[in-house]
């Protein structure tokens, strides 16, 4: 009690006194954009009313994607956004914690005890100047705190790309292709895995998808992906986002 009083606990976000660890104060949390059930079973993007179990959205429809299932804690704003680039740029990485804790709530169904967690990987010129990936720290607790296996050189970013902000989507796209091989990891261990693959955040999805291409030509049976954070497609269009 008396630690408490020298050292109170604060909001994640706006510093506010709260009565846990690893909290928010409910301002914040009102604010916070979860994405909650009914969604498209593809995507995770929620659905204005319950259309029933396993629906598509319309755009996963149209644009079907590579891996098997998207899902994300919360909607790129407010203190999402805030605590998104909090990880990235403040390097306050003892977010990953809480922030994993989230993310494992919102990835129940795709994560079990054989699931390989992989970060999206960052070329290593980029490492060396950041000094850490904030996709492997927060693999990293996804996996320890789901009892999955954390790999964090199943994928290894050999050519440095562009950074993605400003680009259209179509040369987001140009610009990871062919960015990604798989790790040192053996052939015959990949095999028939399935792969829960962790970002930050998604925007358009050009990242993840040339991931799981690699993924998938190296023998992995399924790839679903996690991040804490996806961008609405309207603020997308609005060319809103921070991030990749």
């Amino acid at each position: 009690m008396v630690l408490d009083g020298l050292l109170p606990r604060r909001c994640l976000c706006c510093d506010s006194r709260v009565a846990q660890d690893d909290g928010l104060c409910a301002s914040c949390w009102r604010a916070m954009p979860f994405l909650e059930r009914p969604w498209c079973q593809r995507l995770g993007t929620p659905f204005t009313y319950d259309v029933g179990s396993g629906a598509w959205s319309p755009r996963a429809i149209a644009e079907p994607p590579l891996f098997d299932r998207l899902r994300s804690v919360a909607l790129y704003d407010g203190p999402a956004r805030q605590l998104v680039l909090a990880l990235k740029f403040s390097r306050r990485r003892e977010l990953a914690r809480p922030m994993a804790r989230w993310m494992v709530r919102s990835g129940e169904e795709l994560l079990t005890a054989d699931s390989l967690v992989a970060p999206v990987p960052l070329h290593w010129t980029r490492l060396l100047g950041r000094r850490f990936n904030q996709a492997a720290d927060l693999a990293r607790e996804v996996a320890r705190q789901s009892g999955a296996f954390y790999e964090p050189q199943l994928l290894k970013r050999h050519k440095r790309t562009r950074q993605q902000v400003g680009l259209s989507a179509r040369d987001r796209h140009k610009n990871v292709r062919s960015a990604f091989v798989p790790g040192p990891l053996r052939t015959d261990t990949l095999a028939g895995r399935h792969v829960v693959l962790i970002d930050d955040v998604m925007t358009t999805g050009s990242t993840v998808a040339a991931c799981t291409k690699c993924l998938l030509r190296a023998g992995v049976e399924s790839v679903d992906v996690l991040t804490f954070a996806l961008v609405d497609p309207n603020a997308r269009a609005a060319g809103t986002s921070d991030f990749t």
